[in-house]
C-alpha cells in the first residue's frame, strides 16, 4: 500500500480567495468563448454564480482581469484584459511548480 500526498493551490487577497482552480477555469472559458453567459453554461454554473466570481476576482485584483462590452448588432461579451491573461499564466506556473515539488515528496509508512 502506498501513500500519495494531495493538495490544492489557491491565492488569497485579504483573507478571501482571489484565484483558484474554479476561477481560473471560468476565466479561461470566458477567454475561449468571449461570453460570461456561454462560459457559465459550458461549466454548468448559474450566470449569477459566474458573475459573482468574476466580480470578486476583479474586486480583489490590482486591476480588472476582465472587461465587458455592451450589446449591439453582435451582442455583448466579456474578454480578458492583458493583466487577466498574465494572472492566469502566473497561477498556472505556480501550480505546475507546486505539482513538480509535490510529486517528488515521498511519504513513507
Amino acid at each position: 500500500m502506498g501513500y500519495q500526498v494531495k493538495y490544492k493551490v489557491w491565492i488569497e487577497a485579504d483573507e478571501h480567495t482571489f484565484l483558484g482552480n474554479g476561477r481560473i477555469r471560468l476565466l479561461k472559458t470566458v477567454q475561449e468563448l468571449g461570453s460570461l453567459n456561454k462560459a457559465a453554461k459550458q461549466l454548468n454554473m448559474s450566470y449569477k454564480k459566474a458573475w459573482d466570481l468574476i466580480k470578486s476576482v476583479n474586486h480583489a485584483a490590482k486591476e480588472p482581469l476582465t472587461i465587458t462590452t455592451t450589446g449591439g448588432n453582435g451582442g455583448g461579451g466579456m474578454q480578458l484584459t492583458p493583466y487577466g491573461i498574465r494572472m492566469i499564466a502566473q497561477y498556472e506556473a505556480l501550480k505546475a511548480a507546486t505539482t513538480t515539488f509535490m510529486d517528488q515528496q515521498n511519504f513513507k509508512n
